[in-house]
């Protein structure tokens, strides 16, 4: 095994790599010159420039050819960074290991996800043994020559001899849905397109599905999503002759998702509709001949999810009058409100999701930003915990309702995915697949620290590194933090990130508020007018890392996607002297404009809208773009964005350097680098992903002064 130390830097070293840094930073000053033009919008009486706003034409021929000068620059610098190829082969080396996800049953066979090590997307199996190797049922490598056509979700129906699909090209959210037939290995005639925010959900010969009509050539990945609909697909059938099962025509921004119970007996319909914090809910009895959609709730402001039914019962997980979220059952004899009963009610941990195996509930309950698991009857009484090895994240709990075993993964900070069988008459878990890593995790530890934020709540923290390092304010550090949407993060393997652990680093996890760790209270304390809370959080977890001599700023390195990229991006401009590197995802980056693009409308619930003057007031206080000014001395940025983001449009990075460009005349570079035929993140491709973070970390190292050095 391969061992990675960075070494003391002697006076010669220093020297060398600070001309090798100097010769590569001469081309950092070479910017491409970005247009401006005359645009602005009145605000309440302030009238805020967009002078980069053509950006957001992501089809114009201008823009296709400044994505192309932006790239010239990074990559010129990033090819110059001397280690960089050494970092990516030691990335491929580590990437390179076996992956498998928990089996799950769908009539008499067995079907379960694997990648040999570099494949790009992992295959689909089927087998009638899980003991057993099974057998290729879809292989999503070969939809493309690169890998960037991915599996993006499927459902096979109740008798096992059908599987509806939906791909995703280019890492786009639009999908397309295909059908197999299990038995023949034939595809089906069947195609569906246009394909947006959907499950797939069977109902015998035929699934629920949902979409929107085909948007306006060369507009696919920008314009706005309105008019969602949830539709029923008849297999053999043309999808010109679906059935529309629910929409609205006067409110463009209501959303419909369908779900069928486990014996296709009942449809559960969701309607969002903008700015709610939950859904609507209806059931259709499928067993009518009118299949009548009778609403269950007349507000939008709870969450529900279906997990079975029994005995003239549907089963909802839900937070109503539970912030940290309760199991409760409706019976359908009389299923006004105040005839629901608990059955497992809200806890002191927040319930993150519960599964129906062996005529019992599983749950998964969230402690401290991790994970454990417990049984309980179907009255709620409590049976046992399933005991977990250590601090880690449960990945669901797949199995039948009559069947006496389970099936369930966990995996932490340094282990990846490992696959468990959960036996319910005695209790006890084995493993059934573990995969073997180049990276020797006994080296390594994970704790959990609390610090106190601005404003003096206790904010949780997980820090790895290696066993027994001294804390002399020199390791390098990768902090990472989301905060928003009631997201939780938790342990989770990211081989990627070993690299800062074999260099003698350290890898920080900030649970910040804003996310769905401690329930509805915790994610509230980061929305609308409390989002600075989680720019605070961030900022107190830097400090932290710096005042306990795990890092100085000069080692510091905050990376985050998406509401992260955000995060990072506000970060960099309220504390451009906490960091040395800030590696902003896929932000979102415009925060008074990210309303006007694809789904962008729906997260006016997190963020509030610029439509509202005292919520405008905040948002132009935060928003990345409108906060970058001159006077400040910038850490080196390097900003990742896609050609084929459209749930985050690429313009908000486009937007967000340009502007970082103008204004930034310092010494440390800032630059952005586009992927192609990629998108917000999910499905790409493992090559891709090796070459992104080798240019990431190389940029990070390089940019700390950082040399990793191999024996």
């Amino acid at each position: 095994m391969k061992k990675y130390v960075i070494v003391a830097l002697v006076a010669s070293v220093i020297i060398s790599c600070s001309q090798q840094k100097e010769n590569v930073q001469e081309l950092k000053f070479d910017y491409p010159k970005t247009a401006k033009g005359e645009v602005s919008d009145n605000y309440f009486g302030i009238e805020v420039s967009d002078p980069y706003r053509w950006l957001e034409n992501d089809t114009s021929i201008e823009t296709k050819n400044w994505v192309t000068e932006q790239n010239k620059v990074t990559f010129a610098y990033l090819n110059e960074i001397p280690f960089k190829e050494k970092i990516k082969n030691r990335l491929t080396e580590i990437i390179n290991y076996p992956k498998q996800s928990a089996p799950f049953k769908k009539g008499d066979m067995y079907f379960y996800y694997k990648n040999t090590g570099l494949q790009n997307q992992s295959l689909l199996y089927a087998t009638d043994d899980y003991t057993k190797e099974g057998t290729v049922l879809l292989d999503p490598n070969s939809f493309s020559d690169d890998g960037t056509v991915a599996l993006s979700s499927m459902d096979i129906s109740k008798n096992g001899k059908y599987i509806a699909y939906s791909i995703s090209r280019g890492g786009s959210d639009w999908k397309e849905i295909y059908v197999k037939n299990i038995e023949t290995g034939e595809m089906e005639e069947d195609h569906l397109e246009w394909v947006k925010f959907s499950g797939i959900s069977w109902h015998k010969d035929g699934f629920y599905y949902s979409g929107y009509d085909a948007p306006k050539k060369g507009t696919e990945l920008s314009t706005k999503n309105e008019f969602h609909k949830l539709y029923f697909h008849k297999l053999g059938t043309p999808q010109t002759e679906d059935i529309i099962v629910m929409e609205n025509k006067e409110l463009p921004l209501r959303m419909f998702y369908g779900s069928t119970t486990d014996d296709e007996n009942y449809l559960i319909i969701y309607e969002e509709n903008v700015g709610s914090r939950g859904a609507k809910i209806y059931y259709v009895d499928l067993s009518t001949e009118d299949k009548k959609a009778i609403a269950l709730t007349d507000n939008f402001d709870f969450e529900y999810g279906i997990l079975a039914n029994y005995d003239n019962k549907l089963i909802f997980q839900t937070n109503i009058n539970a912030p940290k979220s309760k199991l409760i059952s409706i019976d359908l004899t009389d299923i006004s409100q105040e005839n629901w009963k608990d059955i497992i009610p809200e806890s002191e941990y927040v319930m993150k999701s519960v599964s129906y195996v062996n005529n019992k509930f599983i749950v998964k309950y969230m402690k401290d930003a991790h994970n454990i698991l417990q049984v309980f009857s179907l009255d709620g009484k409590l049976i046992n915990d399933i005991k977990m090895p250590t601090i880690c994240s449960v990945g669901g709990f797949s199995g039948n309702k009559d069947e006496k075993i389970g099936f369930y993964t966990i995996s932490s900070f340094i282990f990846p995915s490992t696959v468990y069988k959960y036996d319910f008459e005695t209790q006890k878990s084995e493993i059934i697949f573990k995969p073997e890593v180049d990276f020797d995790d006994t080296q390594y530890e994970t704790k959990q620290i609390f610090f106190a934020s601005k404003d003096g709540t206790k904010i949780p923290m997980f820090i790895v590194h290696k066993k027994e390092i001294e804390l002399d304010g020199n390791h390098p550090t990768l902090l990472y933090g989301y905060g928003g949407f009631n997201v939780s993060i938790t342990p989770s393997f990211s081989a990627s990130r070993l690299i800062w652990l074999e260099n003698n680093g350290v890898v920080a996890i900030a649970t910040l508020r804003g996310g769905g760790e401690y329930g509805q209270d915790w994610h509230e304390a980061g929305m609308r007018l409390n989002k600075q809370n989680v720019f605070d959080d961030f900022i107190a977890a830097g400090e932290y890392l710096i005042s306990e001599k795990y890092t100085a700023s000069s080692k510091l390195t905050i990376q985050g996607g998406s509401n992260g990229g955000l995060l990072v991006g506000a970060v960099t401009n309220q504390r451009p002297d906490l960091m040395a590197v800030s590696l902003p995802a896929v932000g979102v980056m415009d925060m008074l404009r990210y309303q006007h693009f694809t789904i962008g409308w729906n997260w006016v619930t997190d963020y509030g809208s610029s439509e509202d003057s005292t919520q405008f007031d905040n948002l132009f206080g935060i928003s990345p773009i409108h906060n970058i000014t001159a006077d400040k001395n910038y850490p080196a940025v390097l900003v990742t964005t896609a050609d084929h983001d459209d749930r985050v449009v690429p313009a908000h990075s486009f937007k967000y350097i340009s502007t970082l460009q103008e204004h930034y005349k310092g010494n440390n570079p800032v630059m952005i680098r586009i992927g192609v035929d990629a998108g917000h993140g999910a499905g790409k491709p493992i090559s891709k992903t090796i070459e992104e973070y080798a240019d990431l970390w190389s940029f990070a190292f390089y940019n700390m002064g950082v040399v990793p050095v191999y024996e």
